[in-house]
């Protein structure tokens, strides 16, 4: 009985371990404000459903694995809470081009995104530099780089 409860107890140390590394990983690589906010408070579930890049509220905020979303309804927040793999951007809300291009973090803005095979990819748009519109040009290249290159950050 005094082993098994070892073995359990160095399993849920572990597991703790593994956890807290992911969140001190998500904290460091992804693209998050002081307090942990994910893509400055845009609900992640609205580019799905309503094709729009919605500010969430902060009363429907809740926080996954140390980063924190917004929601703009309580439906949104449980809908997101059932899958949140499914919502959140990926490369960590960070440029889609500038990671497929030069496996940089580059700022977003979360009004510059494209839903592609049910992933959400977040893109840099300000001083007339779009690039979505460079990223639509070669796609299918930049995605693969993009996917490659993210590995860098988070294995």
């Amino acid at each position: 009985m005094k082993k098994q409860t070892s073995i359990f107890l160095l399993l849920a140390l572990g597991l703790g371990q593994a956890f807290a590394q992911t969140v001190e990983i998500r904290k460091k690589q992804f693209n998050l404000e002081g307090s942990g906010l994910a893509i400055q408070g845009y609900d992640p579930v609205a580019y799905f459903t309503m094709n729009k890049a919605l500010e969430g509220k902060k009363e429907f905020s809740t926080n996954f694995k140390g980063t924190v979303y917004r929601f703009m309804s309580k439906q949104n927040r449980d809908e997101f809470a059932g899958n949140p793999a499914r919502y959140e951007p990926l490369y960590g809300g960070w440029c889609a081009f500038a990671m497929g291009k030069k496996g940089e973090k580059v700022e977003v803005d979360p009004e510059t995104f494209k839903v592609i095979d049910g992933k959400l990819y977040l893109f840099y748009n300000k001083y007339f530099n779009n690039t979505l519109k460079s990223w639509n040009q070669d796609e299918v290249r930049l995605k693969a780089q993009a996917n490659k290159n993210w590995t860098k950050f988070v294995p």
